[in-house]
């Protein structure tokens, strides 16, 4: 499954999933645009760990530094990527955040921050490398859902709404681009080993884990190879799709 030649640009790029996902398209031959918040922040020992993991593999990349949520920016990243490139032919929109709570106790901001970085952040870039995908008629858009988009979640209402909302998403630009020769895809993951799950207790690890036919936790290379063949011409007769990467968790 070769990138050879290929544009990704990633957000959330600087450490879990996102990173994973950076570094196989770049064994794959893609170059990189890395977006995340963190970039140019220098509290951030981490943030240049993914680009430098990308030119290691004979890769160019570049590190944006972009809030989802905000609109200048995201359209900042965009040209940016085109000016450094010249091209977009892969958007994987993988920023995400969770702020579980039980809804009795969930705050207007809970919902509201999830909501805006996890689906209005997809729309932001989506909307913003549109027009160059439809110029090349060309555009490979991968969405990092979650199966919990697909079965919810008690305490993660606002997470699995995004989420959900994120599969919406897929199916509606999956078929106003399609046209244009432009997929549009979505992955729910499971239970992956990163940050975001870290805090699981041991009690709910051995409960996924029991319940999981593969009886393990998923790991971001995991995601990544879907990525990567969502990305590449074996699946350019797919689009509108939700590729469930989980373990057999949710069967």
């Amino acid at each position: 499954m070769s990138l050879d030649g290929r544009v990704a640009l990633v957000t959330g790029a600087s450490r879990g999933i996102g990173k994973a996902i950076a570094l196989r398209f770049a064994e794959a031959g893609a170059d990189l645009a890395c977006a995340d918040v963190v970039y140019g922040s220098a509290s951030e020992p981490g943030r240049d760990a993914t680009a430098e993991g990308v030119r290691s593999a004979g890769r160019k990349a570049l590190c944006i530094p972009c809030d989802v949520v905000q609109y200048e920016q995201v359209k900042a990243a965009v040209e940016g990527t085109l000016r450094e490139f010249g091209r977009v032919d892969i958007l994987v929109n993988n920023a995400g955040i969770a702020r579980d709570r039980l809804i009795l106790r969930m705050t207007d901001d809970d919902w509201e921050q999830v909501m805006h970085v996890n689906l209005k952040g997809a729309y932001h870039l989506i909307k913003a490398v549109a027009r160059p995908m439809m110029k090349a008629r060309y555009g490979r858009i991968i969405n990092i859902a979650s199966v919990v988009g697909i079965s919810g979640q008690a305490g993660q209402a606002n997470y699995a709404a995004s989420k959900a909302g994120l599969i919406g998403l897929t199916r509606s630009v999956a078929k106003e681009f399609g046209g244009r020769g432009i997929t549009c895809n979505a992955i729910a993951p499971g239970y992956i080993e990163t940050d975001m799950t870290e805090d699981l207790s041991e009690e709910m690890r051995n409960q996924i884990v029991q319940n999981a036919p593969l009886q393990r936790l998923g790991h971001t290379d995991d995601v990544a190879g879907a990525a990567l063949f969502l990305a590449g011409d074996d699946a350019s007769y797919i689009t509108g799709q939700v590729l469930v990467v989980d373990g057999g968790l949710t069967l």
